[in-house]
């Protein structure tokens, strides 16, 4: 029989305990030691939400009430101005002269009425000693009457005549920010354009105007207190306004007005919410997303960190006596901040996994470490 070197027996020996441990490692690995967290039910705020656009309470079109020249602009776009402050001046040379000319007529019709004044008084005499007939006297008197009412249609036409020469200086009606002016400087302003000079709007309160859908008008007032509509308006809370950035605007508003029917070519009800706006953030024409909270207890809570989504599909890995974890499918009923509210695939007391899903599959042994579902909560919130 033909002897090998004990050298190549050793090595030989050495080479098969190698693949015996390396199979022994694949065979049985490690189990991974993971943070885990026991589900409870837990008393929440969810969020709807709806497309809003921002109008200050009061928009007054701006427009002119003589034509004429806009001979100069006293504002520029976006300026605040308070009630009262002049903005446009149109060319007033033509309505002054016609001021001009109503107050020569007054001077004109003072002296015809002094002119029948004297009249009368001169013949009231010759009638007493009865040296012309009284008809002559009447006839006096009348012609005064007639230049008395010739005067206050002088002193009449003078007003109107002021009150034409002082539209052609516009001043803001209300407080409030100017709109985009469509007119230059020089350019023909009158009564018929189609665009007002400008539009301003007043926004110490601003209004935020959202729809909804019919099935979204009937599923939210179910959950608001209240018999009739009014009752449950006055019972919605107050609402947050999301601006376009994400950020959340500082003051609350409240829903004042439901529309009264709905809109029959979109199918939707409009609403409206009122937001205080003393720090003059808000402007017209805005966008931006209302925000209702809606106060819920008694939810089962999954914090979203501790989910997965696979084919559209949302999961979560359940921790089994064994300790050995296995996928199990949820169903969301909602979202509030970080976490997910779920009414189906879990339930109250069972344990998952918290963290570290992507190393995991169906059947693996893991060590649990257990962590307070609270504390997840809580800095899930404080994070978003």
């Amino acid at each position: 029989m033909k002897k090998f070197p004990i050298y190549l027996m050793y090595g030989a020996v050495l080479y098969l305990a190698a693949c015996a441990s390396k199979a022994n490692n694949l065979q049985a690995p490690s189990a991974q030691s993971l943070p885990v967290v026991k589900l409870d039910t837990a008393s929440v705020t969810t969020w709807q939400e709806y497309p809003a656009t921002v109008q200050g309470t009061v928009n007054v079109e701006i427009r002119p009430q003589v034509s004429g020249y806009l001979e100069k602009i006293l504002v520029e776009d976006g300026a605040y101005v308070s009630a009262g402050q002049p903005l446009f001046r149109i060319n007033s040379k033509e309505y002054s002269q016609f001021s001009n000319t109503a107050a020569t007529n007054i001077q004109a019709a003072k002296a015809a009425v002094e002119k029948a004044q004297v009249e009368v008084d001169r013949l009231q005499p010759l009638v007493d000693h009865k040296v012309i007939a009284e008809v002559q006297l009447r006839t006096a008197k009348a012609v005064l009457h007639q230049e008395q009412a010739a005067y206050q249609q002088a002193l009449s036409g003078k007003g109107s005549a002021d009150i034409t020469l002082g539209y052609t200086l516009i001043t803001a009606p209300v407080s409030g920010y100017v709109g985009h002016i469509n007119f230059k400087q020089g350019s023909l302003v009158g009564k018929g354009e189609t665009d007002p000079l400008t539009v301003l709007s007043e926004v110490n309160n601003v209004h935020a105007y959202f729809s909804m859908s019919e099935a979204d008008f009937f599923s939210f007032f179910a959950a608001v207190p209240g018999k009739t509509a009014e009752e449950k308006i006055q019972h919605i809370p107050p609402v947050n306004l999301a601006l376009a950035d994400n950020s959340v605007y500082g003051n609350k508003g409240k829903v004042e007005l439901v529309q009264g029917q709905f809109d029959r070519s979109s199918g939707s009800i409009s609403f409206r919410a009122v937001f205080p706006n003393n720090e003059k953030l808000l402007r017209s024409g805005i966008t931006g997303r209302i925000r209702i909270p809606f106060f819920q207890q008694n939810k089962l809570m999954v914090p979203q960190q501790a989910t997965y989504e696979l084919q559209d599909k949302v999961y979560v890995f359940a921790v089994t006596d064994s300790n050995k974890v296995i996928s199990k499918q949820i169903t969301i009923a909602g979202k509030s901040e970080g976490n997910y509210i779920v009414s189906k695939g879990v339930s109250n007391g069972e344990t998952i996994v918290y963290s570290g899903l992507q190393r995991l599959r169906d059947g693996a042994s893991i060590i649990p470490q257990n962590i307070s579902l609270d504390s997840v909560l809580h800095n899930t919130a404080s994070v978003n």
